[in-house]
């Protein structure tokens, strides 16, 4: 197993030469804590038996489109009309084999109705499928009481009762649903303002500004901070949402490997060195793109790191922080707050309010770029305000995580999703399943590995009044398929044990504890207060 607390780099502040050191350590260097995040290797019957499964697989796959194209069989999916045959085909065909082929016999996992608030437990409405998947039918019956480990609810905020609800409620009434304008024409309420400077000060920095949809806060932002004649350097793992920011802006992109500060470096060395393709000219500008928690692998940015290369080659830093603000810190500040940094030290701090304050949209928080953005950036000028009973969610809950609603709940729902996180992820790998990430990340990939067994565990689970996310190719590596679970504060002790309860005995059932490194359960399990021993709230 890779246990990743490995040599990190820092850098000496005299003659700016570069020392490895050990991140982990307490003495010195960029760490305050050590670092550790595993990512155990896919034992190699795993991986030969994983290969064979999605052969077979694409062997019958190219037998039924044989099948379909001499209408022995029908075909459900999206194609042009008989008339049509001479155009230039509107759907790719070959593109839509893995949808038609391999999605369709587990499609029943994903899109699942829900009937009730995302908290800790949910409603579902079931559904039945009569031809494979293809289409469903919903059979009148609701399971109730289903324990929800797949929506981002970090701190348990997504709730129909409690504080946020009443004056979600209230605002609704003041205010209506809907604002129908932008905010440069008629659109700019005091609530909108209110909430922006609430998210500056939250994350202390001088400004920032919300929009209405998160995907949309990076793809329509990252174009207006960069353009031609820039470079983009991106976290091989970032979001779509960030690759498609990059794309739109016209810079150069450049890949570099999951949190490896040596590829990272070996780029920006390249960049200031050679320049420019063809006339070497100096970059305009060089932005690092990275993730504070990666939501498919549950590890953490070595932000420390990034900081000190960024400082040392005169770079700009763009921190994602849509998984991490507020599921991270003594103080749910984010991973700023987890490693104890300068919020100052980041040029610009992204982050969505769609997880742990269980509302809608995004920020973009930083140094003396609002006022440009408010100016520049299309999902500012063009898109609709943000809905008050959704601004007015984020204002209640953003106060309640700063205890400036007058109580403790908000610490206590930090710390209770720390505790959540770092039991479960124990109790996991002492069971034998492999398990990625950062110790202290509440998204928690399991892996499944083989492509029958992706189907079969969200099932299997559902069973057990348990739903789970579960993940395939494309959105992951092929050899890399696994289940993910959400941790949230909303979470008690006795459901996180009924929870690993049921992954268990469908992990024997399954034969998904692949683990070579299992640990031995230890008698008592108390909660390392280390975690944040060393930052006064």
């Amino acid at each position: 197993m890779r246990e990743r607390h490995d040599q990190s780099h820092a850098y000496d502040g005299k003659a700016n030469c570069i020392m490895p050191i050990q991140g982990g350590q307490h003495h010195g260097g960029l760490y305050k804590r050590p670092f550790v995040e595993s990512f155990e290797e896919t034992p190699m019957l795993v991986a030969v038996l994983t290969y064979m499964g999605y052969g077979i697989l694409t062997i019958f796959g190219y037998l039924r489109d044989f099948l379909r194209q001499w209408k022995i069989e029908r075909c459900h999916i999206a194609r042009e009309k008989e008339e049509q045959r001479d155009f230039v085909p509107l759907y790719q065909d070959f593109e839509n084999f893995y949808t038609r082929n391999l999605y369709m016999r587990i499609r029943d996992n994903w899109n699942r109705p829900i009937c009730s608030v995302p908290g800790a437990k949910m409603d579902l409405m079931e559904r039945a499928s009569h031809d494979y998947n293809w289409t469903f039918e919903y059979t009148g019956r609701v399971v109730h009481d289903v324990i929800n480990l797949g929506s981002y609810n970090y701190l348990g905020f997504a709730e129909n009762t409690g504080p946020c609800a009443e004056s979600a409620a209230e605002v609704t009434v003041k205010y209506g649903v809907g604002v129908a304008s932008s905010r440069q024409e008629i659109g700019n309420l005091d609530r909108h303002e209110e909430m922006e400077k609430l998210v500056a000060k939250f994350l202390g920095v001088e400004s920032a500004m919300a929009f209405g949809m998160g995907f949309a806060t990076n793809s329509m932002n990252i174009p207006a901070l960069t353009g031609k004649g820039c470079l983009i350097l991106s976290d091989e793992l970032n979001h779509a949402s960030l690759v498609l920011g990059a794309r739109l802006s016209g810079s150069i992109i450049r890949v570099f490997k999951h949190n490896n500060m040596q590829s990272l470096e070996k780029l920006l060395r390249e960049a200031i060195v050679h320049g420019q393709p063809r006339t070497h000219r100096p970059w305009k500008k060089i932005l690092i793109v990275v993730e504070g928690i990666y939501s498919m692998e549950g590890s953490i940015v070595r932000l420390p790191e990034v900081i000190a290369l960024k400082k040392h080659y005169r770079a700009y830093l763009y921190l994602d922080e849509a998984h991490s603000i507020g599921a991270l810190g003594p103080r749910g500040r984010g991973v700023v707050d987890y490693f104890g940094l300068d919020p100052c030290d980041v040029d610009v701090m992204m982050g969505t309010f769609t997880k742990s304050f269980g509302a809608a949209g995004g920020y973009i928080a930083g140094k003396r770029l609002i006022e440009y953005l408010r100016s520049h950036s299309h999902s500012a000028v063009y898109a609709t305000s943000m809905s008050p009973p959704v601004v007015e969610q984020i204002i209640t809950s953003m106060k309640c995580i700063m205890g400036e609603d007058g109580t403790t709940i908000g610490c206590e729902r930090v710390r209770r999703l720390a505790e959540n996180t770092v039991y479960f992820r124990k109790r996991l790998r002492e069971m034998g399943f492999i398990i990625y990430g950062n110790k202290d990340s509440p998204v928690v990939p399991m892996m499944l590995y083989m492509p029958a067994k992706i189907g079969a565990f969200g099932r299997e689970m559902l069973k057990r009044n348990i739903g789970v996310v579960v993940v395939g190719f494309p959105a992951t590596p092929i050899i890399e398929s696994r289940a993910r679970f959400c941790i949230s504060a909303s979470h008690s002790r006795e459901l996180l044990d009924k929870v690993l309860g049921a992954i268990c005995e469908v992990g024997d059932v399954l034969q998904l504890k692949y683990s070579r490194h299992r640990i031995q359960p230890s008698l008592v399990r108390p909660f390392d207060d280390s975690v944040y021993e060393d930052i006064d709230d």
